[in-house]
């Protein structure tokens, strides 16, 4: 087995090379799923050139001269996955909470870890030490690898109150909303790609932020004309949120069903709305259904430490016996009922998974749970995806024009997942990856199938 590993791994570091001395590449004879809501179109040819899709149609019936061709004969290609609400340097090898996790070599270790899972740009959605902003830049002049990278900076929270990271230098905690307005500026002033500020009370155990707070980071994150976005749990704050302007709910309303009048109000201030259904069953998936842990897509992912935590001889019982438990599971029916509601509404859904938070949200696996979740609360698989790709991509380019991402269409960069089976039929496919693009260039080392 591990010669096989070794000659898969050098003939990826062989196939990229010869890329890279390629100026043209062509998937050849492939089933599309383009991103954009559309149906699958089959025998299509997709040509690569300098890092974005090129030209789209039908699969040639003479090889043309000069382009190195990719049979894709039997598989399905969909654009690269976004994770609109990550998060990145919280955990220590995704087992432990730290705030010493903040470093270059965790975050990039973070960043090729989505990458290898097709999860090829993502927003890291606050909880960011202000190194950040030199890795982004490091990314973008193309010194370092992974995910492509936003950030919210450290994003901001109150005193005593969410987000739970002990760490000064990741979280801005104002004590006045004239404070969160310095706060904002500081962030704009780095050039965050949004603002991300938390309203959550912990079920009444801690102090929730004022409105008076929130309404000052809202007005002031517009003033710079960049779009903020609010953690939040209960429908009567979310309905403050909308109210004044905020732009993104970044996770589901989870304490009781979104009626009609606040559906009307998201789709008037054309709100987004990011479900993280993955988020609250997490903390309890491994202990229900513990034959999740039994793949190697799963085990790569998660790693040695985490691993040893879940197989622990009383992780299960005490796991299912924690109060903490049902109120999980009560939110996450909650927010699968409501995730449907809303997506028939047609408000805008963007794609995320609150992966690299805690334990058991895990870069890349998550992601693709996500798709699992939104299959069970009543998508389809087609639209699943069209969330995670397309929808998704829409709001990275209002977050950063310069980025064109989550469509397989021309001029659109070139990110995308080759399937060895069609995610059509069963969104679980998406796990069968047989190689992922990410601007152009083929990612080594993508996970086992199974």
């Amino acid at each position: 087995m591990r010669f096989i590993v070794r000659v898969l791994s050098l003939v990826c570091v062989a196939a990229v090379v010869a890329q890279a001395q390629q100026q043209s590449t062509i998937l050849h004879n492939a089933t599309l799923v383009d991103g954009t809501g559309g149906p699958a179109r089959q025998h299509i040819d997709i040509l690569i050139e300098k890092g974005y899709v090129k030209r789209i149609g039908p699969a040639f019936t003479k090889p043309p001269q000069k382009v190195a061709v990719i049979d894709c004969t039997g598989k399905t290609i969909i654009p690269g996955l976004i994770s609109a609400h990550s998060h990145l340097g919280i955990l220590l090898d995704n087992a432990d909470s730290s705030p010493n996790a903040y470093t270059a070599e965790n975050v990039t270790a973070a960043l090729n870890q989505f990458e290898r899972y097709g999860v090829t740009t993502i927003v890291s959605l606050g909880l960011n030490r202000d190194l950040v902003y030199d890795l982004r830049d490091q990314q973008r002049t193309g010194k370092l690898g992974g995910a492509t990278l936003l950030t919210a900076g450290r994003g901001i929270g109150v005193p005593n109150g969410a987000p739970g990271l002990n760490a000064p230098d990741q979280v801005y905690r104002p004590a006045t909303p004239d404070e969160a307005r310095k706060n904002v500026d500081e962030m704009a002033s780095r050039r965050a790609d949004l603002i991300k500020f938390w309203v959550e009370s912990g079920h009444g155990k801690i102090p929730p932020m004022p409105a008076a707070t929130y309404a000052a980071i809202i007005e002031e994150a517009h003033k710079h004309h960049l779009r903020a976005a609010a953690h939040v749990y209960a429908v009567n704050d979310a309905r403050s949120l909308v109210n004044l302007n905020v732009d993104i709910l970044a996770h589901s309303i989870r304490d009781e069903p979104v009626g009609p009048a606040f559906i009307q109000s998201m789709l008037q201030h054309n709100t987004w709305y990011i479900p993280t259904l993955a988020l609250d069953e997490a903390f309890y998936l491994y202990a229900t259904d513990p034959q999740i842990m039994q793949s190697a897509f799963f085990q790569q992912a998660a790693g040695l430490q985490l691993l040893a935590k879940l197989h622990a001889p009383d992780y299960a019982a005490k796991t299912l016996a924690a109060p903490q438990t049902e109120q999980a599971k009560k939110d996450h029916t909650i927010a699968m009922k409501n995730l449907k509601a809303i997506y028939a509404a047609g408000i805008s859904v963007a794609f995320g998974t609150d992966s690299g938070a805690v334990p058991g949200r895990i870069p890349g696996f998550s992601e693709h749970r996500e798709l699992e979740d939104l299959v069970a609360a009543g998508l389809t698989p087609l639209q699943a995806i069209t969330i995670a790709t397309g929808q998704t991509g829409r709001l990275i380019h209002s977050l950063n024009p310069k980025l064109n991402v989550g469509l397989l269409q021309p001029d659109y960069s070139a990110d995308l997942i080759i399937l060895n089976a069609d995610p059509l039929m069963d969104i679980r496919n998406t796990r069968r990856i047989g190689a992922v693009y990410h601007h152009g260039v083929l990612v080594p080392n993508t996970p086992p199938q199974n």
